[in-house]
Formats: structure tokens, C-alpha cells, sequence
């Protein structure tokens, strides 16, 4: 079988020797997931790639901070992830933990027919 990449976090696999991605539509979620949480400056020889969501760990949640997140998640994937439409950012605001923000990706890749779903919490 062929594979597209190592899956990440890495993990031994008998077979392959580590877990291995062989599906397009698994290997876009996982770059999509590494450009949202990578910092920016934290890529070697592309300072500006990265949304950087740690940064916004200790915010004060409004409405202007989920702006900007979705400002910022909107270009990064623009940049650096055409081939991908992101068609609709939600943030878990309903019974939130003052300490944590849920975000809910929803995106497609229109070349290839795939649509997906990716959620993670900062």
C-alpha cells in the first residue's frame, strides 16, 4: 500500500513501522491541524506561516477575538492551503469553560469532492 505521509503524533506500527496516511482527505485534516496550531516564526524559513492559536490562550473571549481568530484562520489557509474552502468557523460559546474555546472547522476541498469537519479546543 502506498502511503501520502507520516501520521503525526508519531506512533509505531507493525506493518509500516510507524503509522503511516494513506488518504488524501486524512493528510489535508492533519496539514490543516499543524498550520492552525503552529506559532508563527516557528517553521524554519517561513517566519509568517502559522495561526498561532496558543496565543490566544489568555484572552478575554469576545466577539472581536473570535473575529480575529477567524480573520486569521481565513488568510493562513489562503496562503498556504488553496486547494482548501473553508466554509464555516464555530466557536463553542454555549456553557463555555472560561478557560478553554472550542472551534469547530468545517471545510472542503472542491477539486477532489471532500468535505470534513475539524474540531480542537485551545
Amino acid at each position: 500500500m502506498s502511503s501520502l505521509a507520516v501520521a503525526l503524533p508519531l506512533e509505531l506500527d507493525s506493518m509500516t513501522g510507524f503509522d503511516m496516511i494513506a488518504s488524501f482527505k486524512r493528510l489535508i485534516k492533519q496539514n490543516l491541524k499543524m498550520l492552525i496550531l503552529t506559532n508563527p516564526g516557528e517553521r524554519v524559513m517561513v517566519p509568517e506561516y502559522g495561526v498561532g492559536m496558543n496565543g490566544y490562550l489568555f484572552q478575554n473571549f469576545t466577539s472581536s477575538t473570535y473575529a480575529q481568530i477567524d480573520s486569521k484562520i481565513r488568510e493562513q489557509v489562503a496562503a498556504y492551503m488553496p486547494v482548501v474552502t473553508i466554509n464555516n468557523i464555530s466557536f463553542d460559546v454555549e456553557g463555555q469553560d472560561t478557560n478553554k474555546l472550542g472551534i469547530s472547522l468545517e471545510y472542503s476541498i472542491p477539486n477532489i469532492g471532500i468535505r470534513d469537519l475539524l474540531q480542537f479546543t485551545i
